[in-house]
């Protein structure tokens, strides 16, 4: 019970409503719709938890309060009280007969109404958005998604260590980052808290952070976004297939919470389970060197040495239920710190794991490099300043080992596995190259 409450009638969350059947309790929440009849009035109600429809016919209420009840419009703030019935058709509904209305605070021409809106009106009102069943669902979605994430790094035996957003240099490449002021030096907004998950390796084996990264991207896809949260595991002494093991499960036990936990919200954002339903593990494995044939030979115009893009991701995806992981991309596309594969120095061990149904990359990873002359070597090609990674070549010089890890974007996960058609109902408050606010 609340500490403010101030009657002796408890205080619930709709979504609690089954265990007080028979009992008068009070909510407190928002008006999604009314509508009356004359005799009999008909106020759903929600509070983040989600949705009751509360009924009071005229002798329900006091002719004061019944009144009330019709000037009530949609986003009012209210508490009511009343006693919760199950409903008489369907089953694991309930719904309130009201005894008592209040309002709290009113919401006179809320802009957003049940008609069609545009999606720019949309997302320039997307503080009020937020309020609409479809984009509590995501939310909700994506919080499950962080929960199953963490959760299951924590079982694996890895440590969550927290990564700095203010860095001294680049992790991604040089072309993407936003500076800023750091007092008298420059400083950059984190593209990955990659290198310092390297550090902590080495201190703690296994570990892992969590945290938003930027990407001074110029680009408008559905795919991207310049602010994004990202997982990031590192683990000491695994080679690029202990990964790419670790990545599968961590796949298959989120799918498998969301699909058990979400299935409400899952119907609310009208996604297709059964796609879900039929991702198995092991996920198919794919070279890149066969990732180019199948692309050539499907007429696509693509040359050994390039990066996949979206249509690339999208036309080798397709083929599968499962996600998709493409292994051994050339060297030269892949960041400094990836080891060459021994076999074949051109290429680097690393992985993109790509989800099915058009949705492209969600994890990348890859083998680092254990050698200081190597990495030496890369920092040079890649025209890096040496006095900027003196600390990351520390991990070369002291004790180094091999080790791996990898990369995964809670908004491109959430969309594959909500699936939403745009990364901007990924995120609250998404921040894309033409759009700063709300």
């Amino acid at each position: 019970m609340s500490e403010t409450q101030t009657t002796s009638t408890p205080w619930i969350r709709i979504r609690e409503a089954a265990a007080h059947v028979g009992a008068t309790v009070e909510l407190r929440g928002w008006v999604a719709q009314h509508r009356s009849s004359g005799k009999v009035q008909f106020l759903v109600v929600r509070d983040g938890s989600g949705q009751m429809q509360c009924v009071a016919g005229l002798n329900d209420l006091s002719a004061e309060q019944w009144e009330l009840g019709t000037s009530l419009t949609q986003e009012c703030a209210v508490i009511v009280r009343g006693l919760v019935k199950a409903h008489p058709k369907q089953t694991g509904v309930f719904e309130m007969v009201l005894s008592h209305v209040e309002l709290v605070g009113r919401a006179p021409d809320y802009p957003i109404t049940p008609k069609e809106h545009g999606v720019d009106f949309l997302m320039d009102h997307r503080h009020l958005w937020l309020r609409s069943p479809r984009q509590q669902a995501i939310l909700r979605i994506r919080a499950e998604i962080i929960r199953a994430f963490r959760d299951f790094m924590d079982e694996q035996g890895f440590t969550l260590v927290d990564a700095p957003i203010f860095t001294p240099n680049a992790c991604e490449g040089t072309t993407n980052l936003f500076e800023t002021q750091y007092f008298d030096d420059k400083a950059y907004l984190s593209q990955s808290g990659q290198l310092y998950m390297e550090a902590a390796a080495m201190a703690l084996g296994r570990v892992y952070c969590f945290g938003p990264a930027f990407r001074a991207e110029k680009s408008k896809t559905r795919r991207h976004l310049i602010e994004f949260w990202m997982m990031e595991p590192e683990w000491a002494w695994a080679t690029l297939g202990d990964v790419m093991n670790l990545e599968e499960k961590l796949l298959m036990n989120t799918i498998g919470r969301v699909l058990d936990r979400c299935r409400e919200d899952l119907k609310v954002v009208e996604r297709d389970v059964s796609k879900l339903e039929r991702v198995t593990a092991p996920f198919p494995r794919l070279h890149y060197n066969d990732a180019v044939k199948m692309l050539q030979e499907a007429g696509r115009p693509f040359e050994w040495g390039g990066d996949l893009g979206a249509p690339d991701e999208t036309e080798l995806s397709n083929r599968y239920d499962s996600p998709l992981m493409v292994t051994h991309y050339p060297a030269a596309v892949k960041a400094f710190y990836m080891e060459p594969d021994p076999t074949d120095p051109r290429l680097s061990l690393s992985c993109d794991v790509l989800a099915p149904e058009g949705y492209g990359e969600i994890i990348g990873s890859g083998q680092r490099m254990s050698s200081l002359e190597l990495l030496n070597q890369r920092i040079d090609e890649h025209g890096l300043p040496h006095s900027a990674f003196e600390w990351y070549k520390d991990l070369r010089r002291y004790g180094s080992v091999p080790h791996s890890g990898f990369g995964i974007g809670i908004e491109r996960t959430l969309c594959w596995l909500a699936g939403l058609d745009h990364v901007r109902e990924s995120a609250a408050f998404g921040r894309m190259l033409n759009r700063l606010a709300p």
